[in-house]
């Protein structure tokens, strides 16, 4: 596998860059701030934040930012891309069909790997090729899922929704408060409150004692903890409060379930 170039590019300059006779490996863009025109489907289209564009190579490729201005998005403009080739992007590309835009929610574990593959690429030895080639695999594995997990409708709220779920997957392991989780994708408790119930049927704790549960049946099954400490790493705070939500859920308090198992 090959990094031709890998970096977080920031524009507060008008940028062009035209490739209309075809791409010669991958391309892979994702919008952070502001806004870009992007030749998709034969038309320059706008590309907004959290837009992920996949281009294969052979397609034809044209980029036109023109920063400024007072109307929100069109401020700088700034984006992560690589661009690469290899038998291993060969055979993810061609495993199912792959969209040329997707709108994903990050919880910044995309952002993070995409960085480190930066840096690694940056390094005056050219990096590690082993290091480069599993950090790609991992992006690209974590945005196929962030493609797939995306809301079929794709609007705000329902990208706002995933958000929760990710900062809940992300926190549950301690104590966290409603207040704490709007704040992270940047709307009102009330408001984070009715678009989580909205877009998945169930309240927010609710999904952060689903999270809590079901690391707490994987540290029943495969550690040597006892159900005291299980109930602190999983985040309950107390046996007490463990046993209860447990026997509530499957029947049997957890104790009786480990030994069954």
């Amino acid at each position: 596998m090959s990094i031709v170039l890998c970096d977080y590019s920031r524009h507060e300059q008008p940028f062009q860059q035209s490739m209309r006779g075809g791409l010669e490996c991958y391309l892979f863009r994702l919008q952070i701030e502001g806004q870009a025109s992007v030749l998709l489907g034969g038309r320059m289209e706008t590309v907004l934040p959290g837009e992920l564009l996949l281009f294969p190579p052979g397609e034809a490729y044209e980029i036109d930012i023109v920063p400024g201005g007072d109307e929100p998005g069109h401020g700088a403009s700034a984006d992560y891309y690589f661009m690469a080739t290899g038998s291993w992007l060969d055979r993810w590309w061609q495993q199912e069909a792959r969209p040329r835009r997707a709108r994903i929610a990050d919880d910044g574990k995309i952002q993070g790997i995409w960085h480190q593959l930066a840096l690694e690429s940056r390094r005056l030895d050219g990096g590690s090729p082993e290091i480069l080639s599993a950090l790609l695999q991992a992006l690209c594995l974590l945005l196929e899922r962030a493609i797939r997990e995306a809301p079929a409708k794709g609007g705000p709220g329902a990208l706002l929704a995933m958000k929760l779920k990710h900062f809940v997957e992300a926190h549950a392991t301690r104590a966290f408060t409603l207040d704490e989780a709007a704040a992270h994708v940047g709307i009102s408790k009330t408001r984070a409150v009715h678009l989580f119930k909205q877009e998945t049927g169930g309240s927010i704790m609710q999904y952060a004692q689903q999270v809590r549960l079901a690391l707490a049946l994987r540290l029943m099954a495969g550690s040597q903890l006892t159900l005291e400490q299980i109930a602190d790493e999983a985040g309950f705070g107390s046996y007490t409060y463990f046993h209860r939500v447990f026997r509530e859920k499957y029947g049997v308090p957890p104790g009786a379930y480990r030994r069954r198992e």
